[in-house]
């Protein structure tokens, strides 16, 4: 199985909050479901929220919706869960979670395209990433921009966004956290892509 690396997956806390769900009856697929409404609260909060309050608030969310990401998994494979519609499940609203953080982004720094951009090249790296896995490679989960970095860049734009406006009243920290995602992804599909490239040729 092509499964993301992680280090957290083997933590402690990561285990014993699995084994909490997995206790509880949890379904991985509820468990994913969880990452779009997570990232939805946190787009919602990039938007309307209040500036310094909802940007850290939107750091949660970001938070969050990684943590689902994170468990679902776990309760699927250590949990004994898996469903015909996991794969699904897996991919989907990953999409979905980094369409709606990274397009509010670009509209909250009031660069509505570079939200768009960002939002369009995250998902090409996934695509990239299972365009390997149809042809027969591991899938690579290589960055420098994959979705850990994508969003511990969100989360940090917005943790410096909001003691930005506390003492500037400016975004200047959100605006950088748009390119980097937006540049880094792009770097991100050429880098999955030159290494698939070379696989193939090794053949």
């Amino acid at each position: 199985m092509n499964r993301r690396p992680l280090a957290s997956r083997s933590t402690r806390w990561a285990q014993s909050l699995a084994d909490v769900l997995i206790r509880a009856g949890a379904a991985p697929n509820a468990i994913s479901i969880a990452s779009i409404v997570a990232a939805a609260i946190g787009a919602v909060l990039l938007l309307y929220g209040p500036p310094a309050g909802g940007l850290l608030l939107a750091a949660v969310c970001v938070q969050l919706r990684l943590l689902c990401n994170l468990l679902d998994g776990m309760v699927a494979i250590e949990g004994g869960r898996q469903s015909p519609t996991g794969g699904l499940y897996n991919e989907i609203p990953d999409r979905i979670a980094d369409s709606l953080l990274i397009v509010a982004l670009g509209y909250a720094i009031g660069s509505p395209a570079i939200g768009w951009l960002g939002a369009l090249a995250a998902a090409t790296t996934a695509y990239i990433r299972t365009l390997g896995g149809s042809l027969g490679l591991p899938q690579d989960f290589r960055g420098p921009m994959a979705k850990q970095q994508r969003m511990a860049v969100l989360t940090a734009g917005c943790v410096l966004g909001a003691l930005e406006w506390w003492f500037a009243d400016s975004r200047w920290a959100l605006v950088a956290a748009a390119w980097i995602i937006a540049l880094g992804s792009i770097l991100t599909c050429a880098t999955r892509t030159a290494a698939i490239a070379r696989q193939l040729h090794a053949r």
